[in-house]
């Protein structure tokens, strides 16, 4: 007897990598950039330290907090969608297995196969059936809000982190320019092990990220220095 072949697919991945990216990758520019801003401005170590470290605790809070509430948005959609494909297979199941067979009539089956498979699956499991081919809920695609609001807040705060250890490490007069470099090898990696982990180009995604990094941490220092200027 032939072993079963299980295959792992990236897309099992999808659920929390893009919490983990998107936080890592904010946590880095928005902290790298407000230092990088108020060091800009001539300010003092510990003022630079005091609005990294406010940056990184807000940037963590509302990271989880928006992560929290978006997904569970999405997770009462979810369950909305279900409660009502529940009533209708209970009011009309004759209905439903016509529905489910149509889709599958739609992806290449004959009409005859298309009916059968539909019959087989909701004699399994109907709200599954219609949960994963008519709404196209799934595990892999399922809301989380609490593991999405966990990773964000994490991965902001460790990709903030970078920034903050630099800026502590570097004289006052040259932060601008020590976190300002520090921070686009730290970013040209986290798009490198993020393209990686989700199977993508490496080279254009570490492009990408480095490029609007570079943008955010340009705009936020002409602002700081004109800024610091004026006041």
């Amino acid at each position: 007897m032939r072993p079963v072949h299980v295959e792992k697919h990236l897309i099992d991945r999808v659920g929390w990598l893009r919490a983990a990216v998107l936080g890592a990758n904010d946590g880095l520019v928005s902290t790298a950039s407000l230092i990088v801003g108020v060091a800009a401005s001539a300010a003092g170590t510990s003022e630079v330290l005091v609005a990294g470290c406010a940056g990184l605790v807000a940037g963590a809070m509302s990271m989880a907090a928006g992560e929290y509430v978006s997904v569970s948005s999405q997770a009462d959609t979810e369950k909305a969608d279900l409660a009502r494909e529940r009533r209708e297979l209970a009011d009309d199941p004759a209905g439903e297995k016509e529905e489910l067979a149509r889709i599958y009539v739609d992806r290449g089956l004959d009409r005859t196969l298309a009916l059968q498979v539909a019959e087989q699956l909701m004699a399994k499991d109907a709200l599954g059936a219609h949960a994963r081919d008519e709404l196209g809920i799934s595990d892999f695609t399922t809301a989380r809000p609490v593991q999405a609001a966990l990773t964000s807040a994490a991965t902001f705060s460790a990709g903030a982190a970078l920034p903050l250890v630099v800026a502590l490490v570097s004289p006052a007069d040259l932060a601008v320019y020590t976190v300002s470099a520090a921070s686009l090898v730290f970013l040209a990696v986290l798009g490198a092990l993020g393209a990686q982990a989700g199977g993508a180009a490496v080279p254009k995604a570490t492009a990408r990220v480095a490029f609007w990094g570079a943008l955010a941490m340009a705009v936020t220092a002409g602002i700081g220095s004109l800024v610091g200027k004026a006041v």
